[in-house]
């Protein structure tokens, strides 16, 4: 049997507009095309993860609305275990306003509503499920208290946690103290430790600080440069696939669902973060959230 994966975190409906640039403060600018998605950090990774062949529970807070009922059928489309997701009868759905240059790059601006309700309250009922779960991933776009809360029962029980630190904000000692993992890109590594992240030098600058917080493990995401792990006290850069990015929406997100589903699976680190890496290449060729996220077939072959 698969070793259960835990996402619990945020669910959102991202509407996109392709525009040649990023508007400036005070700048409009006409865009093309315009579509919408299901979105959300929690959400995406759940989706990959699941794609990616993971036995994943999700849990996460949506509004009672088009938008969160549609979400939760896509989720079930996926596979995964709805079982635990949790509606809000006064707050909408998440939302995120995403802008997309030509580049590939974007600004994305969210609107949390139901996901900012995800309290620990609502967790008290998953304490047994957070017990069975061989992992548990979360984001930052559930109040910090949850996570908190999620991470301490989960350690309490030998549960290994990863948290990827996005939307990047400070963070209490004591919850580092609780994480197996943590997975921030270069700008929240800079945000959590103060060292801009700008090679390889800085990156082990800044993971080294992150290591001496309390968490075992520390990889920081270099987009197109892979990854920077420190794992048993050793400095590894696992290289990215090449890619002609289109859309950088998801990356990270398909980046920690795939990690999960290789740590699940008794990959070495090592191993688990290299499939992540092939995973994000993947994802970047494609506009789009969780319909970028690739399937297994797609990893495996490239």
């Amino acid at each position: 049997m698969k070793s259960k994966i835990l996402v619990a975190g945020s669910s959102n409906t991202d509407m996109v507009i392709k525009a040649d640039h990023l508007p400036a403060p005070g700048e409009t600018i006409l865009g093309g095309s315009f579509f919408m998605n299901a979105g959300g950090k929690g959400a995406n990774q759940a989706v990959a993860a699941a794609r990616l062949g993971g036995n994943v529970t999700f849990i996460c807070k949506t509004g009672n609305d088009i938008f969160g009922k549609q979400s939760i059928e896509l989720f079930k489309e996926e596979g995964i275990d709805t079982s635990h997701l949790l509606t809000d009868e006064t707050l909408p759905s998440g939302t995120a306003l995403i802008t997309v240059n030509k580049h590939g790059e974007n600004t994305i601006v969210v609107a949390s509503g139901a996901n900012a309700a995800l309290s620990p309250g609502d967790l008290k009922q998953a304490e047994q499920l957070i017990a069975e779960s061989s992992i548990v991933l979360m984001q930052l776009e559930i109040p910090i208290e949850t996570v908190e809360y999620v991470a301490a029962i989960a350690a309490s029980k030998k549960v290994k946690v990863v948290l990827n630190p996005a939307p990047a904000q400070s963070l209490n000692d004591t919850l580092f103290q609780h994480l197996f993992i943590i997975t921030p890109n270069e700008t929240e590594a800079e945000i959590l430790t103060g060292i801009k992240v700008n090679n390889i030098a800085s990156a082990e600058e800044a993971a080294l600080k992150l290591k001496a917080k309390g968490v075992d493990n520390v990889i920081i995401t270099l987009g197109s440069e892979g990854a920077l792990v420190l794992h048993e006290n050793i400095f590894t850069h696992v290289p990215a696939c090449k890619a002609d990015a289109v859309d950088t929406t998801a990356a990270g997100d398909v980046f920690n669902g795939a990690l999960v589903v290789g740590l699940s699976e008794g990959m070495h680190m090592l191993d688990a973060v290299a499939f992540a890496c092939k995973a994000s290449a993947i994802s970047v060729t494609r506009f789009g959230a969780q319909a970028s996220a690739p399937y297994r077939k797609e990893v495996v072959t490239l």
